[in-house]
């Protein structure tokens, strides 16, 4: 077990949570609650994730939804375990016909950008392998929260809020008519402590709870999108629903000091984060709060991600490796890109050497990291007539340049931003962690891991440590709790910064660490947003 500092630094809200029978960390509590009632039952850490994941599509609705996709890697019985439930994009989209409705990117909202949604299928398969309780059990609080209501939080009606003034100004077609009927049904978005339902919701998830998910892939509800979605000369089709299966694959990893970091493979970013920690560990950090390791944590990143933007989309479609980018010799080879000035980054050529995020455990021993998002908050802005379901719109980060490996085509997963995250050590499990977030989430991870494993910081102090975000070029984005005087040292070396008021433009992390000779967890929560750990 590694010896963290159990003094946080960065106090914001709350110490650390200890527990032995179970924990649940989410960025609702409402969800967490959910989920730990779940264990309660005699469920265990995949059912409890289940639940706390349903729980949210309702109780934070500005991150996800019933549409969204999600990964998850789960621990248990000795092995780590990963499942890719994002969906393909339907089999008749293409450049071609983009460009031939006069379109030369891909919009950010409507039913154009949609791809299958995964989250239901995610949700009946990690039940259906590793879960205890009958996965109707599951969706039970969910679907109470939907039918009779809850209050709102303060973050989540500062971002419902703000999701509702943008889409009055901008999603005025009649597509987009019954997101505002759902989420806006008095006109407005609902204020701090008014209570909000949708029965649309509650009858969907309850479809969902007594089907599997089948209806929602093979039944009535896929009836209802695919009719939607031709209704409004959208491209997701009955048959793109009906061939939808989440995918179970082999994590990917990299040691980092003795530790094991552990990602879901492309088509997910994760990749991006063991790049930038494989070139940084390299390096010496004999502190953190420095100039130095600041600027190394952000030119490893900005080396990572321009190498992720050029060379990772659905893993078959990769014309570079996973093995080629996290090569040891070519994380040396990147490592020596890193000067005192801030650099312009290039992609390398490996050849030659708006989201939810939760974590669970239980006192048998399972973890798990799940993640799962619509993307830019309410996603489309499309929600399907009737069903609650808002749709994610996943393929908008799909490419217009044919020759790109992230070309937008028919059937195909694109470049993903949203990753869960594991770590453990000498074979045994440490815990989940993950930080949501857009283009923000390896960043996160990075920081995390180091905050953890370098500065030896426990989980909710990992969590509370100022931020930072890489965003194009030398342009880097600090929280406005950073040290001023470091702010300035990385200014004289080059970097662009701008000091960042916005917190939850940083990401929301959970974490739950375990220790392998006590079974004793501990976990932080996201004081950024309305975080909780729910635990006994």
């Amino acid at each position: 077990m590694f010896r963290t500092n159990q003094s946080n630094p960065y106090p914001i809200s709350q110490k650390p949570v200890y527990a032995k029978n179970g924990m649940v960390a989410t960025s609702q509590p409402l969800a967490a609650q959910a989920g730990l009632d779940i264990l309660k039952k005699g469920g265990n850490a995949i059912d409890a994730a289940i639940a706390a994941a349903a729980c949210l599509t309702v109780v934070e609705p500005t991150s996800n939804g019933i549409g969204s996709d999600a990964f998850a890697l789960v621990w248990t019985k000795g092995k780590l375990h990963g499942l890719n439930g994002s969906g393909k994009s339907p089999k008749r989209i293409s450049i071609h016909a983009l460009k031939d409705r006069g379109l030369e990117e891909i919009p950010t909202h409507g039913l154009i950008p949609v791809t299958v949604p995964g989250a239901p299928g995610t949700w009946a398969e990690l039940s259906k392998r590793f879960g205890k309780l009958p996965f109707k059990e599951l969706l039970e609080p969910a679907i109470t929260y939907a039918r009779e209501g809850f209050p709102i939080s303060p973050t989540l009606a500062k971002y419902w809020k703000a999701s509702y003034r943008s889409f009055k100004e901008k999603l005025t077609d009649a597509a987009f008519e019954s997101w505002f009927k759902t989420f806006a049904p008095e006109g407005r978005a609902p204020e701090v402590g008014e209570v909000w339902s949708s029965e649309d919701h509650a009858t969907t998830l309850q479809e969902i709870a007594d089907t599997a998910a089948e209806s929602f892939y093979r039944g009535r509800l896929a009836d209802k999108i695919a009719a939607f979605s031709s209704e409004n000369e959208g491209f997701l089709a009955k048959e793109d629903l009906v061939d939808y299966q989440p995918e179970w694959v082999d994590p990917i990893h990299i040691n980092y000091r003795g530790y094991d970091v552990w990602e879901i493979p492309p088509n997910g970013q994760g990749i991006v984060a063991l790049q930038a920690l494989n070139i940084l560990k390299g390096f010496e950090f004999p502190a953190k709060e420095s100039v130095g390791t600041y600027h190394k944590q952000i030119e490893a990143m900005k080396l990572a991600y321009a190498d992720g933007l050029k060379h990772v989309t659905e893993e078959k479609h990769m014309k570079r490796s996973i093995e080629e980018i996290l090569n040891e010799s070519y994380a040396q080879q990147r490592r020596t890109l890193i000067g005192d000035e801030a650099l312009l980054p290039e992609a390398g050529d490996p050849s030659a050497s708006g989201t939810v995020y939760l974590a669970a455990a239980d006192k048998e021993g399972n973890m798990v990291s799940f993640i799962q998002s619509n993307y830019m908050g309410f996603g489309s802005g499309i929600v399907v007539p009737g069903t609650g379901i808002a749709l994610q719109n996943r393929g908008h980060n799909f490419s217009m340049d044919p020759e790109h490996v992230n070309a937008l085509s028919g059937g195909k997963r694109t470049f993903h931003t949203i990753i869960p995250g594991f770590l453990t050590k000498d074979n045994q499990p440490v815990g989940p962690f993950g930080v949501m977030g857009g283009f923000m989430q390896p960043q996160g991870h990075v920081q995390v891991v180091m905050n953890t494993v370098d500065f030896k910081l426990n989980p909710q102090a990992a969590l509370d440590a100022p931020r930072w975000q890489w965003m194009k070029g030398k342009t880097v984005e600090v929280e406005n709790r950073f040290a001023h005087h470091i702010t300035q040292e990385l200014a004289a070396k080059g970097h662009d910064v701008t000091i960042q008021h916005e917190p939850n433009s940083f990401g929301r992390g959970q974490i739950i660490w375990r220790n392998p000779e006590t079974g004793v967890l501990v976990g932080g929560t996201e004081s950024r947003t309305d975080g909780t750990v729910a635990a006994w």
